[in-house]
C-alpha cells in the first residue's frame, strides 16, 4: 500500500489560502472501482483509499509518521506560485498597450 503526500490546493471558492496550509497523507487505491449492478452506484472494496485521509501541520511530520508506520511514500512537491506584482500606478503608465478608459 502505497500513499501521497501532498499539499492540497485552494479550491475555486476561497480568495485566501486558509485550508491550504497543512499537508495530508493520503493512501492509492488498491482495488478498482466497479458500478454495483443494482443501483449503479460506484463501490469498492477498499476502505483505506477512499476514506482515510490524516492530515498534518508539516511536511517532515507526515514524511515521520509514514516512516514511523512503515507505509511507503511518494511525496509531491507543490509548484511554486506564480506572482504578478502589480501596481495601481500601472494602470496610468505612459507606456501602456492600450489606453485607459472609464
Amino acid at each position: 500500500m502505497i500513499a501521497r503526500i501532498y499539499r492540497p490546493s485552494k479550491t475555486a471558492m476561497q480568495s485566501g489560502r486558509a485550508k491550504a496550509a497543512g499537508w495530508v497523507l493520503e493512501f492509492e487505491p488498491s482495488a478498482a472501482r466497479s458500478s454495483e449492478r443494482l443501483m449503479g452506484w460506484t463501490v469498492t472494496s477498499d476502505t483505506t483509499s477512499s476514506q482515510v485521509k490524516l492530515s498534518f501541520d508539516t511536511r517532515e511530520e507526515a514524511v515521520r509518521y509514514a516512516e514511523a508506520h512503515g507505509i511507503a511514500f511518494q511525496l509531491i512537491e507543490p509548484p511554486a506560485a506564480k506572482r504578478i506584482i502589480k501596481a495601481y500606478a500601472d494602470n496610468f503608465a505612459f507606456g501602456r498597450k492600450t489606453p485607459w478608459t472609464h
